[in-house]
């Protein structure tokens, strides 16, 4: 069966065009215009990837509002942000909100459809027959790579897909320093420095939630990140 994408758009022009572009890759593109008839779709039915609009009509942040409700459903459905608004402020917030990737609408198809790629290549991974379940313990850490679940001192800890390679790429070396472009290539990413940042940014906060004393992801400032033990 195709992957079922929900794309988010209240410009017609912008949204025919990537239905247009989106099928021919051999998508199956359900689209809406505003948050209520999204919202109300994804109550009956998940899509397999959201694309989704910041601004809807008169909902300034209705997208945001949307990934709020996608995100209570699923932790792992993918989630790209796509917009014409282009600040620091818009991509932080809608990464902290559990989006995995944030476009501005002057990136060309080729690059949004190498995005779409690399994410469902991440997800695939959750669906694989796996014989037995690789798990990577540190300390209080723990990790089942085969089933892409993270818990810390016994409790979950929800990441996102991106969120989870980002920190197996940290693990699989603790102590050594990876790089942006590491991080990128291990994750299978093609973002820029900020939306690293973000993402790392975001995935601190969520241990720090369980424990006020989490301090294992370091800052290497020029040079990356990495894992303490």
């Amino acid at each position: 069966m195709p992957r079922t994408i929900a794309l988010i758009e209240d410009d017609v022009a912008i949204r025919e065009n990537y239905i247009a572009a989106l099928q021919a890759q051999g998508y199956q593109v359900n689209a809406y215009a505003d948050r209520p008839s999204a919202s109300a779709a994804f109550e009956h039915t998940l899509p397999d990837l959201a694309i989704i609009d910041i601004g809807l009509k008169d909902e300034m942040e209705g997208g945001f509002m949307l990934c709020q409700q996608l995100r209570q459903i699923s932790q792992t459905m993918p989630i790209i942000f796509f917009t014409a608004r282009d600040n620091d402020v818009d991509t932080i917030s809608g990464l902290r909100m559990g989006a995995d990737d944030y476009l501005t609408k002057d990136i060309s198809m080729a690059h949004l459809l190498a995005r779409i790629a690399a994410l469902f290549r991440r997800t695939d991974l959750l669906s694989s027959p796996k014989q037995q379940s690789e798990q990577i313990q540190l300390g209080h850490l723990l990790v089942d790579v085969s089933r892409m679940t993270v818990s810390w001192k016994s409790q979950p800890v929800a990441l996102t897909v991106t969120e989870f390679w980002m920190l197996h790429a940290l693990i699989k070396h603790p102590g050594h320093v990876k790089s942006r472009q590491q991080l990128m290539d291990e994750s299978r990413m093609v973002v820029d420095d900020t939306t690293i940042t973000s993402h790392i940014k975001r995935m601190r906060k969520k241990f720090v939630q369980l424990d006020d004393t989490f301090d294992h992801i370091d800052t290497v400032y020029g040079m990356g990140y990495r894992w303490q033990g």
